[in-house]
């Protein structure tokens, strides 16, 4: 397992051609950066200290692989992997290492429904049966009710996880729309939360309609090729076919054991299907954080992270930040309002990965990590990152606004 390095200034001219834009940083595999404008002690101290957060509690956790990714201002400053991407076999983790996502896909959902939207390809509150006929509830008046939104935002008024278990035994989607109206639904579309993965999924039957293109091509075509995502993908078969990928491993009497990767939920690709590495999830924290407006410009970001609905019956993603949190849910996304922060957020969790994203969009920061098995490092790293953040938060843009009155 490789340690990273840190990076003094570049030369000259490669700081005059970042420093015009955000940077889009191509890495070896186990090599973490400081941004090309500035040495700022504190943020190095920052990534040292997670670094060894990181670290240690792998160590002791037993965790097979991990990999994390870390953005600030305009930069990717951290990115690296621990430990192996498949136990019993020698290859370590590295940036480029991919791992399922799991409900990670949800918010590139989101902003690719919002693309749409501004487009007018898409409404908001365009009817699903516009798109997908088959969709029923009980009692039949609430099917032609339930809106593009309320699918996004887990507002359908079905109940929690409606057949979840037909996507894992692999039913196509326009089939589970159809036995819908097996569940008589107790509140009316738009009104209560109640998390999805079946009906969230359906977003992709409306998006193909829509365009004629499928959620894969679409994704690839409009997020993953411009911002240089390379080993971004929403089906088995390119996973497989990546010589570096993190295999699963799932707990056992016996220990933690590889499992394979199964073709589970690439059926609800929108819900759950993105494959991604480090220095992928990298790239998409940049367009997140509004540096890449050519792909998705501030206007469909302000509309996906707006928080649309309470989610107060999901207290544990809420209860680790070290602060009072108000839970929300936009368009894909979860929104944790805090007293001093507010962060968009999501938690992600596939055939024995688990996988964590949260930025601030007003300090530009955002974070990522991914387990190639279940852990609860997945639920305290993030936000264990965000402490030792708020503990420097202030001596970073001190520092920062040095550096940049400096001659």
């Amino acid at each position: 397992m490789h340690r990273p390095v840190l990076l003094r200034l570049l030369p000259l001219a490669l700081f005059l051609l970042l420093a015009q834009g955000c940077t889009n940083v191509r890495s070896q595999s186990n090599v973490h950066f400081l941004p090309p404008y500035s040495d700022n002690p504190h943020l190095r101290e920052l990534l040292e200290e997670f670094d060894r957060f990181m670290s240690d509690t792998l160590a002791r956790s037993g965790v097979p692989g991990a990999a994390v990714v870390i953005v600030y201002d305009t930069t990717v400053i951290f990115q690296r992997g621990y430990g192996l991407r498949r136990l019993g076999a020698p290859d370590s983790v590295d940036a480029h290492t991919v791992f399922r996502l799991g409900s990670l896909s949800k918010g590139f959902t989101g902003v690719l429904a919002g693309l749409l939207v501004r487009e007018e390809r898409l409404c908001w509150d365009d009817c699903i049966r516009n798109y997908v006929p088959e969709f029923e509830l009980t009692p039949s008046s609430y099917a032609s009710q339930v809106q593009l939104i309320h699918l996004l935002a887990h507002t359908t008024g079905l109940p929690y996880h409606a057949y979840t278990n037909l996507i894992e035994a692999g039913y196509d989607l326009r089939t589970i729309a159809r036995r819908f109206a097996n569940f008589r639904v107790k509140h009316p579309p738009g009104s209560v939360f109640a998390y999805q993965n079946a009906a969230f999924a359906l977003t992709g039957e409306a998006m193909q309609v829509a365009t004629g293109k499928s959620f894969g091509e679409l994704l690839k075509e409009r997020i993953f090729q411009p911002a240089g995502m390379r080993n971004a993908s929403t089906d088995q078969r390119t996973m497989l076919s990546n010589s570096n990928i993190a295999w699963p491993h799932e707990h056992t009497r016996a220990g933690i054991r590889p499992s394979p990767i199964t073709s589970r939920y690439y059926n609800a690709a929108p819900a759950g299907g993105v494959n991604a590495s480090a220095a992928d999830m990298g790239q998409w924290l940049l367009v997140l954080l509004g540096c890449r407006p050519d792909i998705v410009p501030a206007d469909v970001l302000d509309e996906v992270f707006r928080p649309l609905v309470r989610t107060d019956g999901e207290r544990r993603y809420s209860h680790l930040w070290g602060q009072h949190i108000i839970p929300y849910y936009g368009i894909g996304w979860r929104i944790l309002a805090g007293e001093t922060d507010t962060l968009v957020y999501h938690g992600g969790y596939v055939n024995h990965f688990r996988s964590e994203i949260a930025l601030d969009r007003r300090d530009r920061i955002g974070v990522c990590v991914m387990f190639n098995t279940e852990t609860s490092l997945a639920g305290t790293a993030i936000p264990t990152f965000w402490r030792m953040y708020r503990e420097r938060r202030q001596a970073i843009r001190e520092r920062k606004a040095e550096a940049t009155v400096e001659p």
